[in-house]
């Protein structure tokens, strides 16, 4: 599968991205992770994001949903292979392209995407409920504009908070993550 092939796969079943081609400085993969992008809603473009996201140099790109026009995902995708989730603001076309959840493997990393909307437990709780019969290395949610990267145990749970709409954060955030000697550290990215 080459790079090209990974970003034509069927988003909804989740993509395995092949690493031939994913780490191009041998370094292994380094997958950006977004939330709660809003675009047009709160922001109309996503230029300061997609700055950057670029300085980061991302193998690839996951969008944990509330993208709520397809149109604004294009910067995204064109940037690196893509798959995201679709989130409680996302109208039926962005549901029926990417699913609401899904288990994405890069380098033998499992990540369950999901955006984490719900009514029973904090955002977090119903993450966690959404993966509990998967076996995942790490989860990767949304939905409250709150950046966390926190381990439970073997398993990371990551919340990027959101590129755009930083509610009553400091600052706006996507997540990072990066493997060294095979193993996957995630981190957040601040910026204002």
């Amino acid at each position: 599968m080459t790079a090209a092939t990974a970003r034509r796969a069927t988003p909804r079943a989740g993509l395995v991205l092949d690493m031939r081609t994913a780490g191009q400085s041998g370094d292994g993969p380094r997958v950006a992770v977004v939330s709660d992008t809003h675009v047009p809603r709160f922001a109309k473009h996503l230029p300061c994001a997609i700055e950057r996201l670029v300085a980061q140099r991302p193998t690839h790109v996951l969008h944990c949903g509330d993208v709520t026009e397809l149109g604004a995902l294009a910067p995204l995708i064109e940037l690196a292979p893509f798959d995201a989730v679709a989130g409680n603001n996302d109208g039926p076309e962005l549901v029926e392209r990417y699913g609401r959840r899904k288990i994405v493997e890069i380098a033998g990393t499992r990540i369950g995407l999901v955006h984490g909307d719900g009514t029973r437990g904090t955002t977090r709780d119903r993450a966690l409920a959404a993966f509990a019969r998967d076996a995942v290395n790490i989860i990767a949610f949304g939905h409250s504009h709150v950046p966390s990267c926190t381990r439970q145990g073997g398993l990371w749970i990551v919340n990027p908070g959101s590129p755009t709409d930083k509610r009553r954060e400091p600052q706006y955030s996507f997540a990072m993550l990066g493997w060294s000697g095979g193993t996957c550290v995630p981190r957040l990215v601040f910026f204002s």
